[in-house]
């Protein structure tokens, strides 16, 4: 394994800038972790020849060979213990689990083994464990494919939890996550994996938990994460159109949460709407509306407002236009915050 481990690849561009979908951005950034660091390691059922089944480790074990691109069986739990014995040996292991709500047979590995171990060990032994997670809706996939299960690892402390929502952002953040000590939990939305965006090798995203204002404005904040953003900032153009100036905001990290851009944005307008895919109760977005509530308590010209999948399970895909929040919905709660 030693040899295969320490052989040089031939390294794909690193510079300039790129028109690329979301799912190639994430394969050249891996690509460029795993030539920076033999110690780079993916594995995940279906993720070798394949490629994945979104294709983001297209020919990458071409590339690298077949003992740094595993091929696992069905079996979360399995994956997750191995990466956790490997990164007790110094390697720095990627797993992919192949749809969101395939991950729950490698939740007790994640919640209670993973995340706690630098902690068992008083920081003596860290955890630089990556779990990619495609997630989210607007696919027209069947039950366990289309599911949001963020909130349960944003509550477990020890990990991590990020989300790009662009190509240049999955491209700089996946590196950046691959090189934390920490574990990280990558959740990429699935609905952006193929539109294409610009994706520029030279000019990094900016640190990892780091939230970041989109598009400025003057009479809302709108916040959300992954897939969201594109949604919200559909909603703002709309918006402008008649008159009202909506502020986008990419949470981009889940766990942390970087509060501060995102209570001084609301200081500004006086008002917030939190957007995801996920059910409204017990959730990211309900954290969000706590915590800036309670910073931002004087500034708030009305309450802030959740725009969420309903508290149910994820439906038949012919009903996720009625579950999932669109354009229409985000809207709608930015009149009423704008009524108080």
């Amino acid at each position: 394994m030693t040899d295969t481990m320490n052989q040089a690849p031939t390294a794909a561009p690193t510079t300039g800038i790129q028109t690329m979908t979301m799912a190639k951005a994430l394969n050249q950034g891996l690509a460029a972790a795993m030539s920076a660091d033999p110690k780079v390691m993916l594995m995940g059922e279906d993720i070798g020849p394949l490629g994945g089944v979104f294709r983001v480790t297209e020919n990458l074990q071409k590339q690298f060979g077949a003992h740094r691109v595993l091929d696992t069986p069905l079996a979360e739990s399995g994956i997750i213990g191995t990466a956790i014995g490997l990164a007790m040996r110094g390697y720095r292991p990627v797993v992919e689990i192949q749809f969101d709500g395939f991950i729950f047979p490698g939740f007790d590995q994640i919640t209670t083994q993973l995340a706690k171990l630098t902690a068992r060990h008083e920081g003596s032994l860290r955890m630089p464990v990556v779990i990619r997670v495609p997630y989210g809706g607007h696919i027209g996939a069947v039950e366990h494919h289309q599911e949001s299960p963020e909130a349960y690892f944003a509550h477990t402390a020890g990990l991590r939890l990020v989300s790009p929502a662009t190509p240049h952002d999955a491209y700089w953040m996946i590196q950046q996550a691959i090189a934390s000590d920490d574990p990280v939990m990558f959740f990429e939305p699935k609905s952006r994996y193929w539109p294409k965006g610009e994706v520029d090798r030279d000019s990094p995203a900016g640190p990892l938990h780091a939230t970041r204002v989109v598009r400025p404005g003057t009479d809302v904040t709108v916040v959300g994460h992954g897939a969201m953003v594109s949604m919200l900032l559909d909603a703002a153009a709309l918006a402008a159109e008649e008159g009202t100036s909506i502020e986008v905001v990419d949470l981009r990290s889940l766990s942390p949460i970087d509060y501060a851009p995102l209570v001084d944005s609301v200081r500004r307008t006086g008002r917030l709407v939190v957007a995801q895919e996920a059910p409204g109760s017990t959730s990211v977005g309900s954290e969000i509306a706590a915590t800036v509530t309670e910073a931002a308590f004087y500034s708030l010209e009305a309450p802030v407002l959740r725009v969420s999948g309903f508290d149910t399970p994820f439906p038949p895909a012919k009903l996720e236009g009625a579950y999932l929040p669109d354009v229409d919905r985000i809207l709608d709660a930015v009149d009423r915050a704008l009524a108080y």
